[in-house]
């Protein structure tokens, strides 16, 4: 007796699920009908053509409707029931897709099945006209061998094309025309064949216009882009040059600015070892001393070392000239990388003396340098601690305002160089004596003049960022002794390049693994290809593509599902919103903004959110969330006006969408739409259980809302400020955008999730939260975890006054988004409660998981399932560890959200 009323109440509750009910497009104010000759089975997907559709049960049977003319039998082109397709008993069919005069399924096994009009080859067939009965379709991937099978996981239909989706994210095209986005001019292909621009992408969901299609596709893993303008000179790394019947690519960049430490180095050694260690006239001490400051001015300059001029009266002798002529063809032929580390390692000897001094150290491969160095006072050495100081200085603000800077301190620093090692030398030092038998005193003090002089010029000659007369008529107005460094870096970029440096945080986090294996993706892309004389394409004109285009201004909008119309397109985002462009003859698109060839927000009356769309000829349907968790449908396209009807207008006379009145049929799951009609699946609320399920699913979609809203408009901004407060709060800060920022896209993936769900068959056991609890259990954790932490080193009480002052100035702002009515709660308390919305959430999942257990008997599986996830037992035991660790203040404070919890 028990056995058969359980029986009887599943089969009465399979009688209350997927209903069908139809309207005929344009009539908004009319009830819909019940679909003709349908009897109980439960239907989980619908499409609708231009005047047939197809229906599929939950036991993977098939049946057609409307006008067959396509089918054999005469009374089969008209049948005043759905007529069951034969072909397909038995295949265990998945989904179903209708075009405008032809349609396909998908079995279990990733076989696709068309039938139907068949004049452009849509259904795959060659030299057919018509394709009575469901007929598989060969896809075959040739780039393997031998030749493979492609399985296929979703179908879409245009009018003269067909596009499937295969279990590797790749699209396969068949049919007729510039939508198939195959590199072909002929017509028809019978054969399907791969859409290779958008091979090596995931893509996510295929959909077809009338002679357009769209592609949700996810967006790549992000990559470090390649430069394409060196660091230091900003100069092409990549040049090409044109010849008369050829050109000529090269990435032989030879910078200017950056010589590594180690080739400098070996210039060094080699010039040195050339140099004969007998030469004693007072140009060794020159030749050493200009390759030194070459040395230690590589970071900026990256010089030919060795031409070197004495002065340009005085006749070079033949060792000095070999010396010179040696190591300019070395630092010609050494390949030169401006990426190199050795720079940066170079900028740091520049600021330790230490260093400097040991690299000098290692340098000295002839006796006669050690004179040279007591005769000529070493910069880099450290006498003094103005000198360091100076070299610290200089490396900040080299690194805060780039190579301008570090250009001016080489011609600054060259020029202090040349004044010092002229006045403290003096002629009867033995650097001096060696080449002063025939210059006397006032000879040498024009000579040395004259070489200062021209060397300033030969180092300004080897830098191609510096204007050479700029610097001569500065150099009139400036002291020689000084660097000219101080006067071109403002005290701003002092101060930035002083400020210490924290981590960046990245609000939109990367990939997380098992999160985005089981959940859909929110970082994806949509690509349009076909005809696009209405705009339907989205790229902001009217012309056709012959090739998948991403549409660039939909980047970063969470777009999780596509529909398109016949000549307009639909996409819906993570955030319940919808974007729609192209045709808006009868004001299809929800809105009537322009222009429309670019996606634009479809202005729904609905402060919930769109939560499922659907595109028919001239018109779309919205289903929104409303405030008891019943599904509402708007309409917005061509209306048939009945007499009496009033409908609002739009300012450019189209028709705002209008609520249709369906709240008496149930729950509404589903929506198609064709050309002449569309239709509803609708749900009775048996044990309340459907009823749970939407509310599950809509507390979730606007709890998303809420967290984008509070990461895009408070969190963004903050962290954005220059002064939050010291390095620890800064810190704690950041860890807790960070969490917040994951359990945000988390949330985001479970919404766009429970929206599928309730397009399916709805088995509870198959609920995420439930079979993979360990994923939001970690997420609320770790956030739990970073705002107790916060809140225990002092919270928001620790930020400096310009993050007070932003708080301040949108208090309004958090006290709608934290849904505090009190007008005289202090800021701090907004702010807690604000961040404490997650631990709200995990209140609102024990309630709704406790009201799907009662939905079900006591050995129900379904019950056990519910049992078994630990989100409730998660709910006590965070409010416990937060009152715990917050402090006695806080106890109390949260001490009301236990016993709400209790309650």
């Amino acid at each position: 007796m028990d056995s058969k009323k359980r029986s009887s109440t599943k089969a009465e509750g399979s009688k209350e699920r997927g209903l069908v009910h139809v309207w005929q497009a344009g009539s908004c104010s009319v009830t819909p009908e019940r679909l003709p000759g349908w009897g109980e089975r439960t239907v989980l997907q619908a499409a609708l053509g231009v005047k047939h559709g197809v229906l599929l049960t939950e036991d993977g049977a098939v049946y057609s409707f409307g006008t067959l003319p396509w089918r054999s039998a005469p009374a089969e082109t008209c049948p005043s029931s759905p007529i069951l397709e034969h072909a397909l008993v038995g295949q265990c069919v998945v989904t179903v897709a209708a075009g405008s005069f032809h349609s396909g399924a998908v079995t279990e096994s990733g076989v696709v099945y068309m039938w139907g009009e068949n004049s452009a080859g849509q259904c795959a067939v060659a030299n057919q006209q018509w394709v009575p009965e469901p007929s598989a379709v060969s896809i075959a991937d040739s780039e393997t061998s031998p030749s493979l099978a492609v399985r296929i996981l979703q179908l879409a239909c245009g009018e003269e094309h067909t596009l499937a989706l295969s279990i590797s994210r790749e699209i396969w095209a068949w049919g007729t025309g510039c939508q198939l986005g195959l590199m072909t001019t002929t017509f028809p292909v019978t054969k399907p064949q791969k859409v290779e621009h958008l091979a090596g992408r995931v893509v996510l969901q295929v959909a077809c216009g009338a002679f357009h299609s769209l592609a949700l596709v996810q967006c790549p893993p992000s990559q470090k882009p390649v430069p394409e303008r060196c660091n230091q000179c900003s100069q092409l790394l990549m040049t090409m040059t044109d010849k008369e019947d050829h050109v000529i690519i090269s990435d032989s960049h030879c910078c200017p600015l950056g010589v590594t430490l180690a080739e400098s180095q070996a210039e060094n050694q080699a010039s040195t070892a050339i140099s004969p260690s007998t030469e004693t006239r007072d140009s060794q001490g020159e030749v050493f001393e200009n390759t030194h400051i070459q040395h230690d001015l590589a970071v900026a300059n990256k010089l030919n070392v060795g031409n070197v001029q004495t002065t340009s009266g005085d006749a070079v002798p033949p060792q000095l000239d070999i010396i010179g002529t040696t190591e300019t063809s070395s630092a010609r032929n050494i390949p030169l990388d401006p990426d190199a580390p050795a720079g940066n390692e170079h900028v740091q000897k520049l600021s330790d003396p230490s260093k400097r001094e040991n690299s000098e150290n290692g340098e000295k491969p002839v006796p006669s340098q050690p004179l040279v160095e007591e005769a000529v006072p070493n910069l880099h050495s450290p006498p003094t601690t103005s000198t360091s100081a100076l070299n610290s200085l200089v490396v900040s603000c080299a690194s805060a305002v780039g190579v301008r800077v570090a250009a001016t301190y080489e011609a600054g620093a060259l020029s202090l160089k040349k004044v010092m090692n002229f006045y403290s030398t003096a002629p009867c030092e033995p650097g001096a004596q060696a080449g002063s038998s025939s210059i006397g005193p006032e000879g040498l003090k024009d000579s040395r003049e004259e070489q200062v002089k021209q060397e300033s010029m030969q180092g300004k000659k080897s830098s191609s960022l510096v204007d050479i007369r700029e610097e001569e008529s500065e150099g009139g107005s400036r002291r020689l002794s000084l660097p000219g460094l101080l006067s071109q870096v403002s005290p701003r970029l002092l101060r930035k390049a002083a400020r210490v440096k924290t981590r960046t945080v990245v609000l939109t986090p990367t990939y997380s693994g098992e999160a985005d294996a089981l959940l859909p993706s929110l970082r994806t892309e949509v690509w349009t290809w076909g005809k696009g004389k209405e705009g339907q394409l989205g790229h902001g004109d009217v012309l056709p593509r012959l090739q998948p285009l991403c549409v660039k201004c939909l980047d970063g909008k969470e777009i999780i599902h596509l529909e398109a119309g016949g000549y307009h397109s639909l996409a819906l985002s993570a955030k319940s919103q919808v974007y729609s462009w192209g045709s808006n003859t009868f004001g299809q698109l929800g809105h009537s903004d322009f222009p429309t060839t670019v996606p634009r927000l479809a202005k729904v009356k609905s402060d919930n959110g769109v939560w499922s769309v659907a595109a028919g000829q001239d018109y779309s349907l919205f289903l929104v969330d409303t405030e008891d968790f019943q599904p509402g449908l708007y309409y917005s396209g061509r209306q048939d006006l009945t007499e009496g009807d009033n409908l609002p207008e739009n300012p450019s006379g189209t028709k705002a969408p209008v609520l249709l009145s369906c709240s008496k049929l149930g729950y509404i799951s589903r929506v198609a739409a064709g050309r002449d009609s569309y239709l509803a699946l609708v749900d009775k609320n048996i044990m309340g259980y459907i009823a749970s399920l939407h509310e599950l699913a809509a507390t979730e979609r606007r709890f998303y809302s809420k967290l984008s809203d509070i990461k895009s408009q408070i969190l963004r901004p903050l962290l954005s400020l220059e002064n939050l407060g010291t390095a620890s709060t800064v810190q704690l800060l950041q860890e807790v955008a960070s969490r917040f920022s994951k359990l945000c896209y988390l949330i985001g993936q479970h919404g766009a999730s429970l929206s599928s769900f309730l397009q399916g068959v709805k088995e509870a056991s198959s609920l995420v939260i439930l079979k993979h609890a360990s994923l939001f259990l970690d997420s609320y954790t770790e956030y739990c975890t970073a705002i107790t932490h916060f809140l225990v080193m002092g919270g928001f009480q620790l930020l400096a006054k310009p993050a007070i002052d932003f708080l301040n100035k949108n208090q309004e702002l958090l006290q709608d988004l934290s849904e505090v009515t009190d007008e005289n709660i202090q800021l701090i308390e907004i702010l807690n409660t604000l961040f404490f919305l997650p631990t709200r959430r995990l209140h609102n999942y024990a309630e709704v998981l406790l009201k799907l257990a009662t939905c079900f008997e006591v050995a129900s599986r379904h019950l056990q399932n519910t049992r078994n996830c630990r989100i409730p037992v998660l709910v006590m035991s965070v409010l416990l560890s937060i009152s715990a660790g917050k402090g006695r203040k806080q106890n109390t404070h949260w001490a009301s959200g236990r016993l709400s919890l209790g309650k």
